[in-house]
């Protein structure tokens, strides 16, 4: 693995909030957000194009163009090409959009075009680690996908690109930025990734990668930062569950760690931002954030000392599973 990217701080931002998912954010907080979490020790930032059409890194560029470039490390996402439109493109989950409409793009060009576009963007000079986002089954037809996965592992596609841009010094990482594990472990078979950005899928409420993913990335060398560490605002309190209205059994679920949790007095939602980062190939745990309240809620439950006896209650009740790395000692940010 070619890792040349700056270290990543435990606890960073994702970029959803400030593209305006679920509800809209004004400039200012999210400027403010930038700075709290700047404040707060947080010095790795996620964003991508798809969220709100450019408008999340347009404003993680205003926010950050006036840091040393060489302390923060940025990352962001390729596969959707942006084109000019009037009248801009609403995309649930995201509320508002820049005048532009996403086109699918998993090539080599298309790749280039797109690590350019975002500088523009975001008016920096670099961008540390790059994503191939959303190229996953849940997003696509089994068929569709399949095409897609071809073109970005083939000849003249995405992963050989970033491979080059990586070369050339453009860019000083990459990987894949999904919501399924197939796509990665396909990506670490085929291709040379450094980091991977998986969102809900290593939580409180499942732990698939434990299986087969961590493993061959710890044998790889390669990284894990981890999105969506409340699945969707589900285990801080909300009704959604990957971007979807939860079933029953995602409620019930919930509400067995809630009683585990109440039993040992601890915050469910800081126990579900604790968990991912004790495993070692994860660098990184970002969940969204779009006022500086929020940021600093985040920060804090970061921080936050859990009782050793509660992560052992979850194991000894079958809501994690026995080889579930543990947090220890809280980490710090």
């Amino acid at each position: 693995m070619n890792q040349r990217y700056r270290p990543i701080t435990h606890l960073g931002l994702g970029g959803t909030g400030l593209g305006d998912m679920y509800h809209t954010t004004s400039d200012e907080a999210a400027r403010t957000t930038v700075d709290a979490a700047w404040d707060a020790g947080i010095r790795y930032f996620d964003t991508a194009p798809h969220y709100g059409a450019g408008l999340s890194e347009h404003r993680f560029g205003q926010a950050l163009r006036r840091r040393p470039r060489e302390a923060y490390t940025l990352s962001t996402k390729v596969g959707r090409l942006l084109h000019p439109d009037p009248a801009g493109e609403i995309a649930a989950p995201f509320v508002s959009s820049l005048p532009f409409r996403r086109v699918i793009d998993y090539t080599a060009d298309g790749v280039r075009r797109a690590v350019e576009d975002s500088l523009q963007r975001l008016a920096l000079g670099h961008i540390d680690i790059v994503y191939v986002h959303d190229l996953s089954p849940d997003q696509f037809s089994r068929a569709d996908f399949e095409h897609h996965f071809a073109i970005a592992a083939g000849p003249g596609g995405a992963f050989e690109g970033l491979v080059r841009l990586r070369e050339e010094g453009t860019i000083k990482g990459w990987g894949m930025g999904v919501n399924t594990v197939e796509p990665c472990l396909r990506c670490l078979r085929q291709s040379d990734p450094d980091i991977f950005l998986l969102a809900g899928r290593y939580t409180l409420m499942e732990t698939t990668p434990l299986a087969e993913f961590f493993p061959l990335c710890a044998g790889r060398g390669a990284s894990v930062v981890l999105g969506g560490p409340f699945n969707s605002g589900f285990l801080a309190g909300g009704e959604h569950y990957d971007y979807q209205p939860a079933s029953q059994d995602k409620h019930a679920q919930r509400e067995r760690l809630r009683q585990v949790a109440a039993r040992h007095g601890v915050d469910l939602a800081a126990a579900a931002l604790q968990f991912g980062a004790a495993h070692p190939v994860v660098s990184s745990t970002i969940p969204g954030a779009s006022s500086p309240e929020h940021l600093r809620r985040n920060a804090t439950l970061m921080a936050i000392e859990i009782p050793p006896a509660f992560w052992r209650a979850l194991v000894d009740e079958g809501l994690l599973p026995p080889d579930a790395p543990l947090p220890g000692a809280a980490p710090g940010v």
